[in-house]
This record gives C-alpha cells, sequence and structure tokens, in this order.
C-alpha cells in the first residue's frame, strides 16, 4: 500500500538519503528514453543533483506536459551538480539488441558526469560499470534523481525528433516521435523504411521483408 501511494504523490529522496546514510557521496540517477520506438537512437542521461534541490512538479517525465518538461530540463541543467546525456543509434541498437543498446547509453552517460559518482540509482537496469548501483523498478516515479534523469533523456530523445522530422517530413515524427502509432505504422506502410529505423523491431522487420520481396 505504501509502494502505491509513493507513486501517486511522485518521486522523492528517500533512496538518495539511504545511499547517503550508507556513505556514498556522490549520487546520480539514470534513466533511457525511447527504448520501445522504432526510430531512431535510445537516449540516457546520468544526473547528481544537490541534496534537497528545489524542483518544483519533478516527477517521472511520461506522467508530465512536454512544456513542463522543457521548464524542468532547463532547471535541472541550471541546479545540477554534473549531468551528461548521450545516445544509441538505431544500426547499433539493431546490432546489440534494444536493451544491451540502453545499457551502452546509460554507460557512457555515467562515464560523461565530472566528477566520477560512487553510487548509480538506475531505473531497473544494471549498468555495466564498477559502481556501486541499485536498480529500481519504475525508478523515475520514486527517486528525485532518477526522475531527473528520465527528463534530460526524454527531451533531448524528442528534440532529436524534431530535427529528424525536418528530414522526414512525410513521417509524423513530431507527433509521435518515432513510437509505433497508427500514424507511424500507415507512414511505414506508405513509404517504407528509412535508413534511421530500427529493424530489429517487428513492424519494421516485417515490412523490410515484404518490401525486400517485391
Amino acid at each position: 500500500m505504501a509502494v502505491a501511494s509513493r507513486d501517486r504523490t511522485g518521486p522523492d529522496w528517500t533512496l538518495e538519503a539511504a545511499a547517503a546514510d550508507a556513505g556514498f557521496q556522490c549520487i546520480a540517477g539514470v534513466d533511457e528514453a525511447g527504448r520501445g520506438c522504432l526510430f531512431g537512437p535510445v537516449f540516457a542521461a546520468a544526473v547528481v543533483l544537490p541534496r534537497k534541490a528545489a524542483l518544483p512538479g519533478l516527477d517521472d517525465s511520461k506522467r508530465l506536459s512536454p512544456s513542463r518538461r522543457t521548464e524542468l530540463d532547463r532547471r535541472i541543467r541550471q541546479v545540477a551538480l554534473t549531468f551528461a546525456v548521450r545516445a544509441v543509434d538505431a544500426a547499433t541498437i539493431d546490432l546489440l539488441n534494444i536493451l544491451q543498446a540502453s545499457r551502452r547509453a546509460m554507460k557512457l552517460a555515467v562515464a560523461g558526469l565530472d566528477p566520477t559518482p560512487d553510487f548509480l540509482l538506475v531505473d531497473a537496469a544494471a549498468i555495466d560499470l564498477p559502481i556501486q548501483q541499485r536498480g529500481i523498478v519504475k525508478g523515475d516515479s520514486k527517486s528525485n534523481s532518477i526522475a531527473a534523469a528520465s527528463i534530460l533523456a526524454k527531451v533531448a530523445r524528442d528534440q532529436c525528433m524534431l530535427a529528424w522530422d525536418a528530414i522526414y517530413p512525410e513521417y509524423g515524427l513530431r507527433n509521435h516521435k518515432g513510437y509505433p502509432s497508427p500514424q507511424h505504422l500507415a507512414s511505414l506502410r506508405e513509404h517504407g523504411c528509412t535508413p534511421q529505423h530500427r529493424f530489429s523491431f517487428g513492424p519494421v522487420r516485417q515490412l523490410a521483408k515484404i518490401e525486400r520481396s517485391a
């Protein structure tokens, strides 16, 4: 019951405080954005926030409006002790698989932090780094640091999709951000795949097979 109530009210500093009480000095939140997309890179962010940083409205990026995410992204960048955002492209996703590519993006983001953290709070997945860490299921709704990372990753990825929309306007990336929406699937059927689509994902793979056999 307590967990469900906490999920409804949003993230807080409990997990960061527990790590600090255990003696860790530099605690980073880590999250990714875009795992379920059919198009483009997967993004990840890592961020170290000052204890009790003032970030009113901070929450899981999926619960926030685009304008609120953008506002919080700006504020997080202002107050963070250190942060980094990194991406792994569609070709590498196809080579590794999306889980491993997401982990690589998170690893790259952590590597971009200065100073290097001594503890990681990670949304669900473990990262192959010699840093003590804790994976938290739905961590972006429980930890302020993970929530902040989720916002940085999501805003960066959405900006990337807007840039690609200018190159491939027929796919409607501005609207669905690469996710398998009805509009995106209809555009794939009409226009075929681009080099930025993830061919290891079912809808793209099936369409590519049809194109090769035509």
